[in-house]
């Protein structure tokens, strides 16, 4: 049996405060053929998205200077990056966290620590 096609190559840009997840994340990404950034507070992630341009955003929710929701509501506000993809990985994930990322432009929520299999068939439907 073949294994499946990969997803097409994506700019991800990793907006996580914990080093260790940032990492991993960052490992897990490559290995599959994707160019990163990561950025490690709220604000971080707004400037490295303007000049990054990702065509998909992990982002956690929990993060310093501002939280993810306002990313996400950053990110979807600039020129250009109306059509990233926005994902939240995040320890909460709870029904009210989940629309609260909704409203603030988040596609999808994953409870950390999140299935690398789930990031996987992300990234390849967004290929699709």
């Amino acid at each position: 049996v073949p294994a499946p096609a990969p997803a097409r190559p994506a700019r991800v840009l990793i907006v996580e405060d914990s080093p260790d997840a940032a990492e991993s994340m960052e490992l897990l990404l490559r290995l599959l053929g994707h160019e990163t950034r990561v950025a490690g507070t709220g604000p971080e992630g707004v400037r490295a998205a303007s000049e990054f341009s990702p065509d998909v955003v992990l982002c956690d929710i929990g993060l310093p200077g501002f939280d993810g929701y306002e990313v996400a509501r950053r990110v979807r506000a600039m020129p250009g990056l109306e059509g990233v993809l926005m994902v939240a990985v995040s320890g909460y994930a709870g029904e009210e966290d989940r629309r609260r990322g909704r409203e603030a432009g988040f596609h999808h929520h994953l409870a950390k620590p999140a299935d690398p299999s789930d990031i996987q068939r992300m990234l390849a439907a967004r290929a699709g």
